[in-house]
Order: structure tokens, then sequence, then C-alpha cells
């Protein structure tokens, strides 16, 4: 097998196990980060919190991309609200519409919570050796360029 076919292959089995297992990775990482942090933000209230630092959104929309059933979505923003984390206003133009806001309240305690993240992220990552510091530095910026790409679709 010639050198570019051998390059194809690698490139299309290194693409398949990152397809199969980055998500779970990421999911599990998210996880040993929340039960260190202990109960203070569920990783679902600090996934709304971070949608709404971007704007406030309709219930709607906003189960949409946390990828949540809307009543789901609704029972956990009354929560959100009853703590004041949030709050909803119905838009002036259309009295129907009603926009959840993050807080003061709630941007502070998403602050908090991703200090806490760093400080137990950068606890593990002292441990790790200079060559796994760079691997991630690499993987960080390629994720970013994920993100990009899955917001908004490859280059055409």
């Amino acid at each position: 097998m010639n050198r570019a076919v051998r390059a194809t292959a690698n490139r299309s089995e290194q693409v398949e196990q990152i397809a199969s297992r980055l998500l779970a990775q990421v999911a599990l990482l998210r996880r040993l980060l929340a039960r260190q942090l202990g109960d203070e933000l569920s990783r679902t209230n600090a996934g709304i919190l971070n949608t709404l630092s971007d704007g406030p959104r309709r219930i709607t929309e906003l189960a949409e991309l946390e990828g949540l059933a809307q009543p789901t979505t609704t029972i956990l923003v009354k929560q959100l609200e009853r703590q004041g984390l949030v709050r909803r206003e119905r838009q002036a133009d259309d009295g129907r519409v009603v926009l959840v806001y993050v807080t003061e309240t709630g941007a502070e305690a998403l602050r908090e919570a991703r200090e806490r993240a760093g400080a137990a992220l950068r606890s593990a990552l002292t441990e790790m050796s200079n060559q796994q510091i760079e691997a991630l530095a690499a993987a960080t910026e390629a994720l970013q360029e994920l993100i990009v790409l899955l917001r908004h679709g490859p280059a055409t």
C-alpha cells in the first residue's frame, strides 16, 4: 500500500475512533468535575444558564438548544426562577411571547461554578507531563474548530 493510501486509511480510522469516543469522554469529564464540585449547580442548570448568558431565549428555543423536552425545560426554568437565577418576561411587542433571562445572581452562580471547575482542572493538569499538556493544548484548539464547524456547518 502506498503512503497516500495508508495516510487516508489511517485518517479514516482516526476520524472513526474520535467520532465514537469523544462525546463519551467529554460527558465523563463533565460528570467527574460535577461530582468533585458538589451539587450547588447541576450540569443541566449550568447548561441553561450558560445558554442564557448569550442572551434571552424563548423556552422552546432553550429546550431545543439544551436537547430537553419543552415541559422539562419549563419545570427547570421555574425552579431556576424560584432560586433567583433567571427571570421570565413577556416580550413588549408580543405579550404572548415569554423570554427567559439570566439574572445577575444566575450569572454569578455560573461564574463561580466555572471558577471551581477551572480550579479542579488546573489541579489535575499540574499532575500531567509537559507532553500531555501540549497535546491537550492542541486538542483544545482543535475542539474550538470542531465547535465552529458544528455551529455553522462546513464551508462550501
